[in-house]
């Protein structure tokens, strides 16, 4: 099982199942939703995945119309993201994971769009764009 929270503790979730996939995201609208160089998010089945306090706290923004960001209205903590053509799938943040094991990444994705000043980790594969 996996547990984690926001920044503030406000929303917590449970996921009832295992990470398998992990990666790390260099897009630009990654970058500017974390405020980070890049994104670390697992794919997860939506039907294994609880939000157990906060639910009223969930605030969701549309960057894009496919595809929803879901955040803290609190303390403004990236949870997840979740496309509209895929709605059973969510792409949680992995940086608000409090238990659970987290393997490393698996690859990585728009590395052409990395931080300059970034140096990328050359054991883990990266993809100019999404995984092929």
């Amino acid at each position: 099982m996996i547990k984690g929270h926001c920044l503030c503790q406000g929303i917590q979730y449970e996921y009832q199942g295992e990470i398998n996939e992990v990666v790390v995201c260099h897009c630009h609208q990654c970058k500017q939703a974390q405020g980070a160089p890049f994104a670390t998010n697992a794919p997860l089945q939506l039907k294994q995945f609880q939000v157990t306090q906060g639910d009223d706290l969930l605030k969701s923004y549309f960057a894009t119309p496919n595809k929803r960001r879901v955040f803290c209205s609190n303390c403004g903590s990236p949870l997840f993201s979740q496309r509209t053509d895929m709605p059973e799938i969510i792409r949680l943040r992995l940086g608000t994971v409090t238990e659970g094991h987290i393997p490393a990444p698996q690859y990585q994705i728009y590395c052409d769009s990395k931080s300059a000043w970034f140096a990328l980790d050359e054991q883990t594969p990266c993809y100019p764009a999404n995984k092929p």
